[in-house]
Formats: C-alpha cells, sequence, structure tokens
C-alpha cells in the first residue's frame, strides 16, 4: 500500500512549507511557500548562513531593505532549482497597510527574479489579505505578477480576493483551530471538533465551496496545519502547503487520503457576499477570530522580519 502523502498527491497539489532545502529534496513537492519566521530560522542555521554571507557580502552598499529583498530571492531562487513548479515570497509584513508600498515592493522581488533569468510565473509574491494589500495584488495581477494572499481567515477576505482576480489563496488552518480551541478552554472537546468538524477545516471548506459554486478561478491553497487530521480532511482542496514535520509523518503512514472537497458539494446553498470595501471592513470586524488572528499574524511577521533586519545588518558590519 501506498503512503497517505502519496495517496493525497492523487487528489491535491503538495507544497512544502519550509525555507529548508534538504526537506524539499527528500520530500518532492510541487511547490514551496516562505515567509519571514522561515526565512529568520534558516538563516540561523549553518547550512544556510552562506546565503545571507553572499548576499550581504555581494551587495554591501545597498539598503537593509533592499539586502532583506536580495535575501529572500536568493533563497526563491534555491528552491526553484529543487521544485519543479513555483516558490511564494513574502512582502515586508510592515506594508500591510500600505497598497502603493506593496506594490512597489513586489515589483522589485519580481525585477530582481527576473534579472536572475526566472521568468514570473514561476513566482507568487506573498501579501497580508488586508484591505489595502487585497487592492496591492489587484493591481499586481493586472500587471501579470501572480500573488498569493495570505494571513487569509474569513471567507469575506476570500470573496474579496476573488473579486481582485489573485492567482492563489492561503486560508489558515491551524491559527483558527488555536483561537477556537484557546476561548473554549476547558470546555474543548477534541474528538467532537477533530477531522471534517476541526473550525479550521470547517472554515477552509467553506471558501471552496463557494468558490467552486460561483465559478472563481482563484487557486485554495490550504495552510498552517496543526496535525494529519486537518490535512486528511481537506484532500481534495486545490493546493495544501504542509511543513516537513508532518509532509514525513504522512510519508512514513501508509493508508488512502481519499477527496473530501469536490468542485459539486454544497453547490446551489451558498448566498454571494458583498466584495466592496465598506462589506469587506464591516464582515471581518463581525469576525473577532478573523480580526484577532489578522492582527497577530501581520505582528509576529513584523516582529521576524524585525529580527531578519538585524541580522543582516550584523552580517554588515
Amino acid at each position: 500500500m501506498s503512503s497517505q502523502l502519496d495517496a493525497l498527491r492523487l487528489h491535491t497539489t503538495v507544497v512544502a512549507d519550509t525555507g529548508d532545502f534538504e526537506a524539499m529534496k527528500a520530500l518532492r513537492p510541487t511547490d514551496a511557500t516562505t515567509n519571514p519566521s522561515l526565512i529568520l530560522k534558516a538563516v540561523q542555521q549553518d547550512a544556510y548562513r552562506p546565503l545571507l554571507e553572499r548576499t550581504a557580502r555581494d551587495h554591501r552598499g545597498a539598503s537593509t531593505a533592499e539586502l532583506m529583498d536580495r535575501l529572500l530571492v536568493a533563497f526563491g531562487q534555491a528552491i526553484l532549482n529543487i521544485v519543479p513548479g513555483r516558490v511564494s515570497t513574502e512582502v515586508d509584513a510592515r506594508l500591510s497597510f500600505d497598497t502603493r508600498a506593496t506594490v512597489e515592493r513586489a515589483r522589485s522581488l519580481i525585477a530582481l527574479y527576473e534579472a536572475a533569468g526566472i521568468a514570473r510565473e514561476r513566482v507568487l509574491i506573498k501579501i497580508a489579505s488586508t484591505w489595502e494589500g487585497i487592492q496591492a495584488a489587484r493591481a499586481l495581477q493586472a500587471e501579470g505578477i501572480r500573488c498569493n494572499l495570505t494571513l487569509l481567515f474569513s471567507l469575506p477576505q476570500a470573496v474579496a480576493c476573488a473579486d481582485a482576480g489573485v492567482q492563489l489563496i492561503s486560508p489558515f488552518v491551524g491559527r483558527i483551530y488555536d483561537w477556537h480551541k484557546k476561548v473554549a478552554g476547558a470546555g474543548w472537546d477534541e474528538a467532537a471538533n477533530a477531522g471534517p468538524n476541526d473550525p479550521g477545516v470547517l472554515s477552509v471548506t467553506r471558501i471552496y465551496r463557494y468558490y467552486k459554486q460561483f465559478g472563481i478561478a482563484t487557486e485554495i491553497m490550504g495552510a498552517s496545519f496543526r496535525n494529519v487530521g486537518q490535512i486528511l480532511a481537506l484532500s481534495g482542496c486545490d493546493l495544501l502547503t504542509i511543513s516537513p514535520e508532518l509532509l514525513n509523518k504522512l510519508a512514513a503512514t501508509e493508508g488512502d487520503a481519499p477527496a473530501q472537497l469536490r468542485a459539486g458539494d454544497g453547490a446551489g446553498h451558498i448566498a454571494r457576499i458583498a466584495s466592496d470595501e465598506i462589506s469587506f471592513r464591516g464582515l471581518l470586524n463581525e469576525d473577532a477570530m478573523a480580526t484577532e488572528k489578522l492582527s497577530e499574524g501581520i505582528r509576529l511577521f513584523v516582529a521576524d522580519a524585525v529580527k531578519l533586519d538585524a541580522l543582516i545588518e550584523a552580517q554588515r558590519g
């Protein structure tokens, strides 16, 4: 019998959520995603520190912001030498509420990739799913720069992304699960909230059904998993981005991973929701979980970007 990982590949494109090249070589994902936290973790390891050292040495006159972008692209280039598909590279989270600056930073990242001989079709620019980030993605998509909207926790965010014509969204699972478990406290019933009943799984399932019902072409990539059960419950999703730890568990376990999401499921039962700015802000504000996790996610990525800045500055001496 094949492994659960091989079985999952029959229904879903498997993506590695890591900056670890060796893990990618072993696990053979189609695509890979990175974020400031993963890059920060990687450059503190002996195996990847030379990338930081070389970037700082080769571009001594560059600003810290430019060096960060060059470092991200250096990781992206190395990843694209391993995976056959695409890499997601994130715009600095400190720009999450600045549409113009996000557009400019994304253009800079794509220019660096193209200067290295990498076609823009192999790069997804990751942007936080704030209103400002979504509008930046709208402008970038119109220029042929494909975007991955991340830190997405709700259907209104997903609908606004679809309206903007983004290439791909990354609805989070584990962080939604974390929020509901924390709020429930001692009353949390793990068994009753597992698999298809997991609140994070339910959120992605709702988005998937909405997109399929209305014929939305934007790809859905489930992200932020805490356990294998969450992954298996979303088999059939367009893509799933998974940590090496969970990919290894799937690879080490014999079994099936039947599709749980199918394009026709739930068709005709979901009402269309508005995607204008007032509706977006109002609906997001009504969702305490989505509001809190979006803000928290941006703060965490900003904190790691600041730490990465410090490592770059220290390397420059």
